[in-house]
């Protein structure tokens, strides 16, 4: 109430030394302030615009794979498409992050557009999966910067008070690009050539491009002097790469305890113990370690991290239980999965819409509650679960998810301040990324274990029934061949059933985790600091 008493003062005093300016000088400043909102709105459209190609691009890329391989061929490469993008994406958003803290942030905003853009046009020029692969890992640079400097100079724009609301929108964008990117891929891969799919990107960019080279201007104090912390950037880049890849290989391409993974894990672990040592020692570090002192700062980015690690994990391998496990087809996939999307993003607007300087945490914890329960509604799904009891568990999932976004962004950009706007924003979409990866790929392993072991004793049934015993090594080793309708359409009615069985018991497992990973994200919210504290 006093806050809100101090603004409506200040407002007054604002009308009324307007009213005391000469009626030319009057209209003057009002015309002025009608120019800043309109120099305002062009550069939010124009950060939203580069926020959702970035996001587009994570998701289009689904629908055209299959084209691509085709024409490139490389098709043990496959993975690393997607792979590559989401790695170097990873990296980048804190680095992005921090340098947005020590320079101008339209100079990086523009660098990172332009990235982007140069990845999109040598990505459709690429020859062979490998130069793809390598535009794609430049892309996810490009994107990490545009995804942090989208939340950085909106939230720096936006008064405290809408904040909020503005965070709210960015997740919508997110949400329309979920739900218009594989059908887009696939409308694009079917009409024209798939490397459209990265030059569309080209004019599109180069709007935003433009908006925020003609509006954007950087307000804070230019900086005289910016040490880097190269030490604390290339072990963070280390420990995070050796950290990621582990999770990505692990299970799947290698043993976890094989060489290569207990490698790549030590490798994680000697890098974090270096970026750690380097932070103490930097004038200016990437990241303070003191900033895990604030429990704001620390408890709403371990809630980012588990709940993203929940959703991102259920919205990856929920599609394998619909069509692999309840044998639907890929129209009714999509029908499923789409209210999961749209209900994320319902979640965000509301949140964004209500949420007031204290309730952060009464918004997260309700946010958080919505996610265990859908969690916990998917230990019930079976073969012979409705399409609409799906979906509406994976909406009330999603709810929640966009609720959680949301509300810990607010608390940990609020938990620094404004002079390091840039850091607490970015830590956050990092947990974020982070989480999301890490769940993905040990969910996999964890699908790919228990599926190979419902698999084994079907290979004799596969015999009985004249089945070639390497079509089911084959899906062993690629569980997502199971949703091929061709390769359902191959099996005996009798083996389809015990088939969707096997896939139902092994994504059950991810279910689990999901479960438990949102109840974790809870706990921590349960843990962050009370209101005005």
């Amino acid at each position: 109430m006093r806050r809100g008493s101090l603004l409506r003062g200040e407002r007054r005093s604002a009308e009324e030394s307007l009213v005391e300016l000469p009626v030319a000088d009057r209209s003057a400043a009002r015309e002025s302030g009608r120019e800043g909102r309109t120099t305002k709105a062009f550069v939010i459209a124009a950060a939203l615009l580069a926020l959702f190609l970035g996001a587009l691009d994570a998701l289009i890329m689904s629908a055209a794979m299959p084209t691509i391989v085709a024409d490139l061929g490389g098709l043990p490469l496959y993975g690393w498409v997607f792979s590559s993008y989401l790695l170097t994406r990873a990296i980048s958003l804190p680095i992005f992050g921090k340098l947005s803290d020590l320079f101008d942030r339209r100079r990086l905003y523009l660098i990172a557009i332009a990235i982007f853009l140069a990845s999109s046009m040598l990505g459709g020029a690429a020859q062979s999966m490998l130069q793809l692969i390598i535009c794609r890992a430049i892309q996810g640079v490009g994107a990490g910067g545009t995804f942090a400097l989208a939340y950085i100079v909106v939230a720096d724009l936006s008064p405290v008070e809408k904040r909020a609301k503005w965070m709210g929108f960015i997740s919508f964008v997110w949400g329309i690009a979920s739900i218009l990117g594989p059908a887009l891929g696939g409308f694009i891969v079917a009409g024209m050539s798939w490397r459209w799919i990265f030059f569309l990107n080209v004019p599109i960019g180069a709007v935003a491009l433009l908006g925020i080279f003609l509006f954007m201007r950087d307000a804070r104090e230019a900086r005289t002097k910016a040490d880097i912390d190269y030490a604390g950037a290339l072990t963070l880049v280390l420990s995070v790469l050796a950290l990621l890849l582990a999770f990505m290989l692990g299970g799947r391409t290698y043993s976890w305890l094989s060489v290569e993974i207990l490698a790549l894990l030590a490798v994680a672990v000697g890098g974090a113990i270096g970026f750690c040592i380097a932070e103490k020692a930097a004038s200016d570090p990437i990241l303070r370690l003191s900033f895990f002192g604030n429990s704001g700062f620390s408890m709403a980015n371990a809630s980012a991290f588990f709940s993203s690690f929940a959703i991102f994990s259920l919205s990856s391998y929920s599609p394998l239980f619909i069509q692999g496990g309840m044998g639907k087809s890929p129209a009714q996939l999509g029908l499923a999965m789409v209210p999961l999307s749209l209900a994320w993003s319902l979640g965000a607007i509301v949140c964004g819409q209500l949420v007031g300087p204290k309730t952060e945490k009464p918004f997260a914890l309700a946010g958080s509650f919505f996610l265990v329960a859908g969690s916990l509604l998917t230990l019930s799904f079976s073969p012979s679960t409705s399409l609409a009891f799906c979906s509406f568990t994976l909406a009330l999932a999603g709810f929640g998810m966009g609720i959680v976004s949301v509300s810990t962004l607010l608390i940990v950009q609020n938990s620094l301040g404004a002079s390091n706007l840039g850091v607490s924003t970015s830590s956050q979409q990092f947990a974020r990324t982070l989480g999301g990866t890490i769940g993905v790929g040990l969910s996999g392993s964890l699908v790919a274990a228990q599926l190979g072991k419902a698999l084994d004793p079907l290979i004799h049934s596969a015999l009985g029934d004249g089945l070639p015993v390497s079509v089911f090594k084959h899906l062993s080793a690629n569980i997502e061949s199971l949703l091929q309708p061709e390769i359902q359409a191959a099996l005996s009615p009798h083996l389809q059933k015990t088939l969707q069985a096997a896939v139902a018991s092994g994504v059950e497992v991810v279910f689990w985790a999901v479960l438990i990973t949102a109840v974790i994200s809870l706990v921590f919210c349960c843990l962050l600091p009370a209101p005005g504290k």
